[in-house]
């Protein structure tokens, strides 16, 4: 244990003496202060209008999208329609940039930013060592070949959970000071089994956040492995930033295959399944977490298998 503690240490200390990493720290931060200014400054005015914008939203899904999307297309739409017809009849407007829960929601998609920034960090993890000549000291030290992975994959993680951190609370810190609290309580609707139901606002954001965990965990696996099965940072930082943005639509174009289903990225996003809308019909949040799990297990033994069996101090 002391070992592990000690290893942690030592990562944390390399990882934070870098200038790169309080470069990506403030590089998020001023993302953020900058759409918050940005956003306060374009989209704060109310839309007085939202019903029959919503109501004409809806008459061009209903009728002129049968000529221009294919049938299976057609169905993703109809969770929208649904949920454009109930704030209608409820009075609930929709979610705008302009406020607390509008401002947070945009920032969780700056989620992909710390994933770019934490693949950068855990593709050098084990591949720098090697490229820099230091892996031999860390082989003299008493702790095992496992205990030095683990170490480094720990520390990448925990920099990726900083980053998340950081994003959560300046994104609400933000979106207080800028937009105040006044739709605090302003519901989110989901369509669930055919049926528009309503969920708490702040609920689903710890739930969107706490999801997105899940893919950040996926893609700093995935470029981890790579480093310590190649052992190139750039071999790794540039298949896993691949991955990461082409991934996604290329699952999303095989949808009508039902193999597909099993590919990691038809799942790494979770947040999928609060709406009640999966990529594939059918599949279940525990069906994903399923894949999921398949997938981080053989990424994490490729890395230990060619880690601690590969001659490192040659």
């Amino acid at each position: 244990m002391s070992n592990i503690v000690g290893l942690l240490t030592n990562e944390h200390a390399k990882l934070f003496r870098r200038i790169s990493t309080w470069v990506m720290i403030g590089i998020l931060v001023g993302v953020m202060v900058l759409s918050g200014l940005l956003i306060k400054a374009y989209f704060t005015e109310p839309d007085v209008n939202w019903k029959s914008n919503l109501t004409k939203q809806n008459e061009f899904l209903s009728k002129d999208i049968d000529n221009l999307y294919p049938p299976s297309l057609r169905e993703e739409y109809k969770p929208d329609i649904q949920m454009n017809e109930y704030r209608i009849e409820h009075d609930i407007p929709p979610v705008v940039f302009g406020s607390l829960w509008g401002f947070m929601d945009f920032s969780s998609n700056l989620v992909m930013l710390i994933v770019l920034f934490t693949i950068i960090v855990a593709a050098g993890s084990v591949a720098s060592e090697f490229s820099w000549g230091t892996i031999k000291l860390l082989l003299i030290r008493p702790a095992s070949r496992t205990k030095i992975l683990l170490s480094k994959y720990l520390t990448t993680l925990m920099f990726a959970f900083y980053l998340l951190l950081i994003l959560f609370v300046v994104s609400l810190l933000l979106g207080i000071l800028l937009f105040g609290i006044g739709a605090i309580s302003q519901p989110s609707l989901a369509v669930i089994d055919g049926q528009v139901i309503e969920k708490s606002m702040v609920l689903k954001v710890f739930a969107s956040y706490g999801l997105n965990c899940v893919q950040l965990i996926m893609m700093v696996t995935l470029a981890f492995m790579i480093s310590s099965v190649f052992r190139s940072s750039s071999m790794a930082i540039g298949i896993a930033i691949f991955l990461m943005f082409v991934g996604a639509q290329v699952t999303f174009f095989l949808t009508s295959f039902n193999w597909a289903k099993y590919i990691l990225f038809a799942h790494i996003d979770l947040t999928q399944h609060l709406d009640g809308a999966p990529l594939f019909e059918g599949t279940t949040m525990a069906f994903s977490i399923s894949v999921l799990v398949v997938y981080f297990l053989v990424f994490n033994l490729l890395s230990w298998l060619v880690f601690t069996k590969r001659d490192v101090s040659a």
